[in-house]
């Protein structure tokens, strides 16, 4: 089994970046960066830890690509893995900021897959995102539209948490 996979989905090249400047920071080769517009969802299997990422579209929906990978990824038995997700968002999309990693968060449950990578949003302004139960993020949450300058620091303190994990 290898040690790290990053899977991700992006419509404009932004979460792409982000996924390969998180692969640098994890020492994550590229051939272990993943579209998944153009991988199994078995794929995630051949990873000790997955980092799965995606963008916030529309009304707080999943980027597009995600929707079927995740279909069926949700039939895998991934019980022995860990699981860490990102997300980027508006925070001016103030009800709905970085929900994406909320939805995969919560169609990943049935794979058992152990989440990790919790972070703290405090930096952002926003009234409601379904990436937190209230207490705990799922997650690294992004704003590449309003705050870009902050990206790079939290994507390695985070980098610096999933290394452990």
């Amino acid at each position: 089994m290898k040690d790290i996979g990053i899977f991700y989905g992006s419509t404009t090249g932004t979460t792409e970046e982000v996924a390969h400047k998180l692969g640098k920071l994890l020492g994550v080769s590229d051939e272990d960066i993943h579209n998944v517009a153009d991988t199994a969802p078995s794929a995630l299997g051949d990873y000790r830890l997955m980092v799965l990422g995606s963008s916030t579209w529309g009304s707080g929906e999943l980027q597009d690509d995600w929707y079927d990978f995740l279909d069926g990824a949700g039939a895998l038995n991934l019980k022995d893995h860990k699981m860490a997700i990102f997300g980027l968002g508006d925070e001016s999309m103030t009800d709905t900021f970085c929900n994406a990693v909320g939805e995969i968060r919560k169609r990943m449950e049935p794979t058992e897959a152990v989440l990790v990578g919790e972070y703290p949003a405090d930096v952002y302004d926003y009234e409601h995102s379904e990436a937190t139960d209230g207490n705990t993020m799922y997650g690294l949450l992004l704003d590449e539209v309003n705050r870009p300058e902050i990206t790079d620091k939290r994507l390695a303190d985070w980098a610096a948490i999933i290394k452990k994990a």
